[in-house]
């Protein structure tokens, strides 16, 4: 029996258990399911998904609505939370999920669906937490945003490196090496493409991820569901000086230059931390560029999105056989290699697309004590990145910053303390 097979008949066990496929070929009337989404590039893994189950129940109907991301949850909160939305199938990160969830907005999974989210080893814990609220599974997971490091091998091999970086001191040093510089000694290709400016609370989000090599967390669990700011400590230090030594010390990148994934396929940088989605980016822009894809030196944000349902009868049996169906390794393995966004499930082979595609090996095939962390699940969460994006880009433009330590304790003294401010205002500041 083939995979397909296999995958198909745990797919009918579950469904049939919670609810024997109520919707049929000889039902009465059509049922009308939409599936919101908040990345525009998986409208077409969206619609293999819902032409199949179509197939299967000519009487259903799915429509895929995928928007950007902002548009899409400012739909979310007015369609959910007005009751307006109809049957509905809604992609959205745990994090932002739970101001749902406490209001009791999003349908509980029914106990087969519950059970294939936190058994069989379908899942790692990480994930089945993320989908779960107070110990009820309300989503599915599907996919990830996950950081990796690429780099230019080209760069690499002229600068005599033969191997990505392996701490973070190394990324100062590769950084000061690959940087590429006018006769002024100003640089003109950038060694190691910081986020400095743009992109909101993206910025804190990186820099997140940076400060979590060095050990530490932006925001941190304080137990009985409080939380305290971690910026003003020495991991939020290292990582902060860092910064300011490769704009204004080294000056191995400066704000104003070419950045993120655009510089990289143009080769005006020759590396950076980002998302799997890049891959995908390169192969479409800048299909003969030679580089290759790293972990971490400790570990990555893994930003997971999950399927909640928001229907009724017929229409959420629906709801839930289509969170199935995206889930089988078929679909997934055709997500990841069309798309490029990281499945969560992990028993699955996706051994033929990393072959086919091998910059997906350092996102799919990362160290065994390799972490994760994400955003909290808690209601500030957007507002706490954003004061610390906009904190942040005033003081990567600082350079009276540079080598004085003094001055940037000030600085991350007061983010610790506009961050403890939200968390106090809203009950959730550890003692």
């Amino acid at each position: 029996m083939s995979k397909r097979s296999i995958s198909r008949l745990g797919t009918t066990r579950i469904l049939a258990a919670s609810s024997a496929l109520l919707l049929t070929a000889g039902s009465t009337h059509a049922e009308d399911l939409k599936v919101w989404s908040g990345f525009p590039e998986m409208a077409p893994f969206y619609e293999r998904v819902a032409a199949e189950l179509m197939q299967q129940h000519p009487d259903l109907n799915i429509t895929v609505e995928a928007i950007p991301l902002r548009e899409h949850e400012k739909r979310i909160a007015l369609g959910v939370s007005s009751g307006s939305a109809g049957n509905v199938i809604i992609e959205l990160a745990n994090s932002t999920a739970t101001r749902y969830l406490e209001n009791e907005l999003f349908n509980p999974a029914p106990a087969p669906v519950a059970e294939f989210v936190t058994g069989d080893g379908n899942f790692s814990d990480f994930f089945s937490q993320g989908a779960s609220y107070q110990d009820t599974v309300f989503g599915v997971p599907l996919f990830r945003g996950q950081g990796a490091l690429f780099y230019n091998t080209d760069m690499f091999e002229s600068a005599g490196l033969d191997a990505p970086p392996a701490t973070m001191a190394d990324y100062t040093d590769y950084a000061t090496k690959l940087t590429q510089r006018d006769a002024n000694g100003n640089p003109e290709v950038s060694g190691w493409s910081l986020r400095l400016s743009g992109g909101g609370q993206g910025i804190a989000e990186k820099f997140w991820i940076n400060m979590f090599q060095f050990g530490g967390n932006l925001v941190e669990p304080a137990g009985d569901g409080k939380w305290q700011s971690g910026v003003n400590t020495e991991a939020g230090l290292q990582a902060f000086n860092q910064y300011v030594e490769n704009v204004h010390a080294q000056k191995n990148v400066s704000v104003e230059m070419p950045a993120d994934a655009e510089a990289f396929e143009r080769q005006q940088t020759a590396m950076f931390i980002r998302e799997s989605w890049v891959i995908g980016d390169i192969a479409k822009k800048s299909p003969d560029l030679n580089y290759a894809t790293a972990p971490l030196p400790r570990g990555s944000i893994a930003l997971a999105v999950n399927l909640y349902v928001k229907a009724e009868g017929d229409a959420e049996s629906a709801a839930w056989e289509f969170t199935q169906m995206a889930n089988e390794p078929e679909q997934l393995n055709w997500m990841l290699e069309n798309i490029g966004w990281l499945p969560n499930r992990a028993n699955v082979d996706y051994s033929a697309v990393i072959e086919k595609a091998p910059a997906f090996a350092a996102f799919m095939n990362y160290p065994a004590d390799y972490e994760f962390f994400t955003l909290p699940a808690i209601s500030p969460v957007e507002e706490v990145l954003s004061r610390v994006a906009a904190a942040l880009t005033d003081a990567f433009a600082d350079e009276s910053l540079a080598g004085n330590s003094e001055a940037q304790k000030a600085i991350l003294a007061d983010v610790d303390d506009d961050i403890n401010k939200i968390l106090k205002r809203e009950g959730l500041l550890a003692d």
